[in-house]
């Protein structure tokens, strides 16, 4: 029997979805599970989203350009002039099948095979997988939870650079731990990439979503960024539209968008219902975004402060995003996880978290971590809380010692 590519063999399974087995044979005994494992926002979509797909009035799906509807890209530009204050031209946007396939447009267009891509770590799985598909390697500079998870100094950035590195990767807010990079943080990379001749990839998918009256600063905005600055935009998140599968790779570089534009042709289309929805998510006014912000924000003081109350947790501080990333007690965060969905419930409810070690690219690193993403109304939030308070406390007794 022939043999899998290497590839194939060394993409991690992702954290985020790969205990769905032990979730759905809980749902089946029975027990509701919680599920704070993934970056899924249970507000409704908006409605305008439906209305626009019931009055399309399309006698064929066919496809649509390979960069995306026209309509679609003068929205997007639209969106970020009156939204952002950004100043863009249709031409400046991809439309993608996500914001996966807008990043992996990024490498494939930027990174030859066996360069490197700079990440903060933690870092979003998801980076690691796309890069094994795209050839290229991740390197890591670590963040620390006891230093609330701070962009490195620069200097420790430069010191990581490699003469195989190509680009800087952001995730801003970021995917998972919730740190909001300062616009003079984000200048200080956009300075390094200058000095080194590196590109600045900005995955900027949650920066509808910062608190307590923080601005969020684009790599877009960084002064004399044209040639460098790569931004991947996504209606997902924005929208709690994640089925849809619209996103946009972002530049004013127009030679790497139609570089990119090559890869989009390969793939042949972006959905054409999804597009035509987007462009009337994208008309929204300004209040929705401020409505969608405010709800985050309590569910973040919800959880934030739940978790803190109890012992044997250690939290960062939050001010992006929607997701938390504690450090627990245990040893082990993929024992945990799988044990809260086999093993343990209060009164039938148990919750679904993401293990720690898929967002390392040394797994071990994150043993002690988890994800949990802030995406349900309040009282379950609540709830969650009570379940693993209950849940470490049984797990550390029974299975590991306190460390």
């Amino acid at each position: 029997m022939p043999s899998i590519s290497e590839r194939a063999g060394e993409v991690p399974p992702s954290p985020i979805r790969k205990l769905v087995p032990y979730a759905n044979a809980a749902k089946a005994r029975g027990k509701k599970v919680l599920h704070l494992n993934i970056g899924q926002p249970d507000l409704p979509t908006p409605s305008v989203f439906w209305e626009a797909l019931q009055n399309a009035q399309l006698k064929v799906l066919d496809y649509t350009e390979s960069g995306g509807l026209p309509a679609l890209r003068e929205a997007y530009a639209k969106f970020y002039e009156e939204i952002y204050g950004i100043h863009l031209t249709p031409a400046h946007f991809l439309i993608t099948a996500g914001g996966s396939e807008a990043l992996l447009f990024a490498f494939l267009t930027l990174l030859n095979p066996g360069e490197e891509v700079l990440v903060i770590e933690p870092t979003y799985a998801n980076y690691i997988s796309l890069g094994k598909a795209a050839g290229i390697s991740l390197r890591a500079v670590e963040s620390s939870i006891e230093n609330d998870f701070k962009l490195p100094p620069p200097s420790v950035l430069e010191s990581a650079l490699t003469e195989k590195t190509r680009a800087i990767l952001i995730c801003n807010p970021s995917n998972p731990t919730g740190k909001l990079y300062a616009p003079n943080e984000v200048c200080q990379i956009g300075e390094i990439c200058r000095r080194h001749n590196l590109f600045l990839i900005s995955d900027e998918a949650y920066r509808d979503y910062c608190y307590d009256g923080q601005r969020f600063f684009s790599a877009l905005e960084i002064p004399d960024s044209e040639s460098f600055v790569v931004v991947v935009d996504t209606l997902s998140k924005r929208y709690s539209a994640c089925g849809a599968r619209i996103g946009a790779l972002i530049s004013r570089n127009l030679d790497i968008l139609q570089a990119a534009l090559k890869w989009a042709q390969a793939r042949l289309a972006p959905p054409t219902l999804s597009q035509i929805g987007g462009i009337a998510l994208l008309s929204l006014p300004r209040e929705y975004y401020e409505n969608v912000r405010e709800t985050f924000q309590r569910r973040r003081d919800i959880l934030l402060q739940g978790l803190r109350d109890i012992g044997g947790i250690e939290c960062a501080s939050v001010q992006g995003a929607f997701y938390l990333m504690p450090r627990l007690s245990i040893g082990d965060s993929d024992a945990f996880a799988q044990w809260m969905l086999e093993c343990f419930d209060i009164n039938g409810a148990t919750v679904m978290i993401a293990p720690g070690t898929g967002f390392f690219t040394q797994p071990e690193k994150g043993r002690q971590f988890v994800r949990l993403a802030y995406v349900l109304d309040e009282p379950y939030l609540e709830k969650a809380i009570e379940i693993l308070r209950a849940a470490l406390n049984i797990y550390a007794r029974e299975h590991v010692p306190i460390l």
